[in-house]
């Protein structure tokens, strides 16, 4: 099939083949379609790379609705309904998800349980060490966990097939009629004179002249950012009500994720089935599975699962701030091939220590891990949350703040406001939440984005 060469004008054109802008052209194309108007030539996608070349092809497919703030909670209840609307089209796995944790989170933990409840979102929840235990032993009699006093079981969630996603997502924009355009990188906005709103996107093919403009661009959305001219340091009232100044609207994460090359079988329950995708966050000392040595006496956490698609058990651990100012970080393309996103060996030898710590069918398995990119740099806003809101009049900005893979349903909402129909759900997370010290709760978790 031949490339399709860049259009000189689109009502409605989206930057970034990732989850995000890929959800958002899905979502556009149907709500055309569905008021009985013509799909091409109105719906453009561009991206400079390929599908899957940028974060979302190297994101680990983790689905979850473990969160500590209802804004999150509500939001990713909506994302499940999108992700379990069609499993097989989107390679999404409903096995459910885990959340095992120590004392000092219990009784966030029992509220997120207590929430999900309420919005009918289906969970258990196990307290006390010896129920913990008990639990995690039904599943897996190998579990030795220490430190462990509740277990929220999440029975939706679970995870996707990343690439295979992402060209399942590309198959259907397609087939509805959107064009989809590779290898055009955007240089820049030229704006209209008389309003902020911009008149067309200037790319390495050319320009185009559009009514809307979505960017879904991942750990690039700063440089977009620059673009539209807005800034770099931004105020922001806390919780308490005390006001700081000049404070960074980016900053950047290291997200380490490894495979350990077992067959993925390793981790199948006791009666052979998926388990659910595990997180265990603990206290407990961490103690090398290579040479019996403390890693860490602080709190940790990590997570993984059996995935055939990445060859053995994948996941992760908390990822790590990245120490250069963020205005000297270079975001270049990266994926698969790019070494300088290969986890670290210190990740290697926690991660697998720590799955020792919880299997002990992982005990001396340190050399099967599988060095290779993956987990990738993660943007994040000031808060850690995400911002969805219109700028310039006509550029929506989808700043997904490292949250955005199980996020699939944002798009899907945001098309609903390119339409017209402000969306309930986005409200909590529009730029104006800064200054005027509508936060989101934080929780005593390890990771950065609870």
């Amino acid at each position: 099939m031949s490339k399709l060469s860049l259009p000189e004008h689109a009502d409605y054109v989206v930057i970034g083949a990732g989850i995000h802008g890929l959800s958002t052209a899905w979502r556009l194309a149907q709500k055309l379609i569905e008021d009985d108007l013509e799909v091409d030539g109105k719906v453009v996608v561009i991206d400079k790379t390929g599908v899957a070349a940028g974060a979302s092809g190297i994101a680990c497919g983790v689905v979850r609705n473990n969160y500590y703030q209802p804004a999150m909670r509500r939001l990713m209840a909506h994302s499940v309904d999108v992700w379990e609307s069609d499993p097989e089209g989107l390679s999404y796995h409903p096995v459910g998800y885990m959340q095992i944790s120590c004392e000092v989170m219990r009784e966030d933990v029992r509220s997120i349980y207590q929430q999900q409840q309420e919005i009918g979102y289906e969970s258990v929840f196990v307290e006390g060490a010896n129920a913990a235990t008990k639990y995690m032993r039904g599943l897996f009699d190998d579990w030795q966990a220490r430190n462990i006093t509740s277990v929220l079981h999440e029975k939706r969630g679970g995870y996707s097939n990343n690439t295979l996603t992402l060209h399942g997502l590309a198959d259907k924009v397609t087939k509805l009629g959107v064009q989809l355009i590779t290898g055009v990188e955007v240089k820049g906005f030229e704006f209209d004179s008389g309003s902020e709103a911009i008149r067309s996107i200037e790319t390495s093919e050319g320009s185009i002249t559009c009514e809307q403009l979505t960017i879904g661009a991942g750990p690039w959305i700063r440089d977009f950012w620059d673009m539209l001219g807005l800034p770099r340091q931004i105020v922001v009232k806390d919780l308490d009500g005390n006001v700081h100044e000049d404070v960074a609207m980016w900053r950047y994460w290291q997200l380490e994720e490894g495979v350990l090359t077992l067959p993925p079988e390793t981790l199948l329950t006791d009666d052979g089935k998926l388990p659910p995708v595990i997180h265990v966050d603990t206290d407990a000392p961490l103690i090398s599975d290579v040479d019996g040595s403390v890693i860490t006496e602080d709190l940790w956490g990590i997570y993984y699962k059996p995935d055939w698609h990445f060859g053995g058990v994948q996941g992760g651990a908390s990822p790590y701030r990245v120490k250069t100012p963020v205005d000297e970080v270079a975001i270049d393309p990266y994926g698969p091939a790019s070494a300088e996103f290969v986890a670290s060996s210190e990740f290697a030898h926690m991660w697998v220590s720590a799955l020792a710590h919880c299997h002990k069918r992982f005990e001396g398995t340190m050399p099967k891990y599988h060095q290779e990119a993956s987990g990738g740099i993660g943007c994040f806003t000031a808060d850690s949350f995400p911002v969805f809101d219109r700028f310039r009049e006509n550029a929506f900005v989808i700043a997904d703040s490292n949250h955005g893979w199980k996020m699939i349903g944002v798009g899907h909402l945001v098309a609903a406001e390119l339409l017209g129909e402000e969306q309930e759900l986005l409200r909590p997370f529009r730029f104006s939440r800064f200054e005027e010290g509508d936060l989101h709760p934080v929780s005593n978790s390890p990771y950065p984005w609870s």
